[in-house]
């Protein structure tokens, strides 16, 4: 005997739609019959505020929430939970897209993110990083009326923002708030919406290279301890573990590791292709142990099945990995193994040091790690105390 008829209001069509859309996205059974009691909650509360569905927007849900609010329920969501909705409403063409920023701050910062990606080409994870910066930058020029005017800025406000920017970061990061600064203000320019060169204004950050000891280096029976600390009989584990030897036992970037795809690997040849920085593409040799962790991984049954990318998200929805969760991954790894905790950078510095102890070049292990300045390669050299003391002249007066 079937039981009672759901009553979804003016979402009842939508939700065996809503449920194939959600499987497919890798959400549990468990979480879709939550989501599906919450699809019905929105589409009889449209029905009794005599809304329809194609009226849904983020102010209607926001609507929704105030209103659940007055009711004592055992069960809550939250504007979080809502989202999911919200976009496969979208996606299938029955709520409206969402509408782009009204203000001229956002009109500008559209152009800008176009220009970016269309005169000069930056990678998606580049402009993000140049538009976060232009927003702050260009929100605190913005009057109480909340517009902006171009023809208000000059050097000083430049000045004042860098000034800021540097006192709560490190000098590398501050380098990067100078190139990124000096690039919108370069797009006002260019675009006619300032008269003056603003991009002089910004002062260089002073850093010598080479000018401090790199620090301290991760050992190799360390780094043997953080590996040996995966549990690679889950696929969490399996999957962490494969991320973490490509990182240890190759030198690869997060974003490197992020990027991966199955067309990547060359398993006759033995070899991997790593889409490195500034869309660049190398070829390296693909280790037997690394190669070994990436097999068990895919191994593992990975959802969707078909993903381009390697590294997928364990929980939904399912996707692509993001870089940052590299470093996340290794974090873990560190207080599992009793090490203090690092990132994965300092693997790559590890990796560099110990080819330095195996005899290689610097040539080499520049080719290992991908640089493209052989002085970037040149910091590994004041790792080696042992080798700089055989060739570190005496102090004068002293007896060496």
């Amino acid at each position: 005997m079937s039981g009672p008829k759901r009553n979804d209001g003016q979402l009842g069509a939508q939700v065996e739609g809503y449920r194939a859309w959600l499987v497919r996205r890798g959400y549990t059974p468990g979480t879709i019959r939550n989501m599906l009691k919450d699809i019905g909650r929105v589409g009889r509360w449209l029905s009794s505020e005599g809304l329809r569905a194609e009226e849904l927007n983020e102010q209607v849900l926001s609507g929704f929430l105030s209103a659940r609010k007055a009711v004592v329920t055992r069960r809550f969501p939250g504007p979080r939970a809502l989202v999911p909705l919200l976009e496969f409403l979208r996606y299938s063409g029955i709520a409206p897209a969402a509408s782009p920023l009204a203000t001229a701050l956002g009109e500008l910062m559209d152009e800008y993110r176009s220009w970016m990606f269309q005169e000069r080409g930056l990678a998606p994870t580049t402009v993000h990083r140049y538009e976060n910066t232009a927003r702050r930058f260009l929100e605190e020029q913005c009057h109480s009326s909340g517009v902006f005017v171009p023809s208000a800025l000059t050097g000083a406000d430049v000045n004042a923002f860098l000034l800021r920017e540097c006192n709560r970061v490190s000098a590398g990061s501050a380098k990067g708030r100078v190139a990124e600064l000096r690039a919108v203000l370069r797009f006002l320019y260019l675009q006619g919406i300032t008269e003056l060169r603003l991009g002089s204004a910004v002062p260089p950050v002073g850093g010598w290279r080479l000018a401090t000891l790199p620090p301290p280096t991760v050992s190799a029976t360390d780094v043997q301890l953080l590996l040996d600390s995966f549990d690679r009989s889950t696929q969490l584990g399996a999957r962490d573990f494969a991320i973490a030897m490509l990182v240890a036992r190759l030198g690869l970037r997060s974003i490197e590791v992020a990027r991966l795809e199955l067309c990547d690997m060359d398993w006759r040849a033995g070899e991997l292709v790593v889409r490195g920085k500034a869309r660049r593409q190398d070829r390296m040799p693909l280790l037997a142990g690394v190669g070994e962790a990436l097999v068990a991984y895919l191994s593992c049954g990975r959802n969707p099945a078909d993903a381009v990318h390697v590294f997928l998200t364990c929980r939904a929805p399912r996707g692509p990995i993001r870089a940052d969760l590299v470093g996340d991954v290794i974090e873990r790894a560190c207080k599992r193994a009793g090490l203090p905790k690092f990132g994965p950078h300092r693997l790559r510095h590890a990796l560099a040091g110990e080819m330095l102890k195996q005899g290689a070049g610097l040539t080499t292990i520049s080719q290992v790690l991908r640089h493209q300045d052989l002085a970037t390669t040149a910091l590994y050299a004041k790792v080696d105390f042992d080798s700089l003391r055989q060739v570190a002249q005496p102090w004068p007066g002293t007896a060496r």
